[in-house]
């Protein structure tokens, strides 16, 4: 007589208890502070990517209407030069938008890629480590000072050093979660069966690493701003007559007793923007860590 062979059948409970997670998981993300959060930074910067629709003048535009108030004309009122404010503003949104999407990404690839090295080879792991040392050392601004020196002020210099403050932060974080996670039951299993190396590293134990690596994605992009907004505002960063929502309130501090909006308008858009990404992050942390 021949055995049939019979399908094997997850429990009822298992599934209901996976679907439950992940429901749960759903509804975490999808809380108050992570959406607040998305529709702040989807606010700004899609005002700011429709500038040429929204923008009722040219940001470089000049008229003899120098330092006016806030009006119907000028809804921020104008800068030294006649120039629309409301205008500068939202083409300096886009320095951020141009900022945050290309240095944080390019930082947090270099610096995991250098993390997976340092948590795999143990010799590498020295070297790398003090080399993030040296890196910490730096805070954001004196890194920065450092770049525009060797550089030159700019856009160029800002990226530079987003991408440079980012590599440590994202190496240091991967490589304690490969180190956390490489002597798991379920990555010595993966190596018993004969798995290769690389493929224990970016199937098994990367995946299980990736969460902390979002929040701190997160936390980057709000440090972007900031870095951002301190390198323009000091003379380092983006040079007038580029608008930039730090080189505003650079230029706006002479003239506040004329036109209080003039420091007001970026002021208020770099708040928005980090407190923005941080409720994200904060929303990102209690749903995808705390679990």
């Amino acid at each position: 007589m021949t055995a049939t062979p019979t399908a094997t059948t997850i429990p009822a409970t298992a599934t209901v208890t996976a679907i439950g997670r992940k429901a749960s998981l759903v509804a975490r993300l999808r809380g108050g502070a992570t959406i607040t959060g998305l529709a702040i930074v989807v606010l700004v910067f899609g005002a700011g990517l429709a500038a040429p629709l929204l923008a009722t003048h040219g940001p470089d535009a000049q008229s003899a209407d120098a330092l006016a108030g806030p009006s119907g004309a000028h809804l921020l009122g104008t800068d030294e030069f006649g120039r629309d404010l409301l205008s500068r503003v939202l083409h300096g949104i886009r320095v951020d938008v141009f900022i945050t999407a290309a240095a944080v990404p390019t930082g947090a690839f270099i610096g995991t890629a250098i993390g997976l090295l340092s948590g795999v080879h143990r010799y590498l792991d020295v070297v790398l480590q003090r080399l993030f040392d040296i890196m910490l050392a730096f805070t954001a601004l004196v890194l920065g000072v450092t770049i525009a020196a060797i550089q030159g002020p700019g856009t160029t210099a800002i990226v530079l050093t987003v991408i440079g403050v980012n590599i440590p932060l994202f190496g240091r974080l991967t490589r304690d979660a490969v180190i956390s996670q490489r002597d798991r039951d379920y990555v010595i299993a993966a190596r018993v069966v004969g798995t290769r190396p690389t493929r224990v590293l970016f199937r098994h134990i990367l995946p299980n690493s990736v969460d902390a690596l979002i929040v701190q994605a997160a936390l980057s992009l709000s440090l972007a701003v900031f870095i951002e907004g301190a390198m323009s505002f000091v003379g380092i960063g983006v040079r007038p007559p580029d608008p930039s929502l730090g080189s505003l309130l650079r230029t706006s501090i002479n003239f506040l007793s004329q036109n209080p909006a003039y420091a007001l308008g970026p002021m208020v858009v770099v708040t928005a923007l980090v407190i923005g990404f941080n409720l994200i992050a904060d929303g990102l942390n209690k749903g995808l860590l705390r679990r």
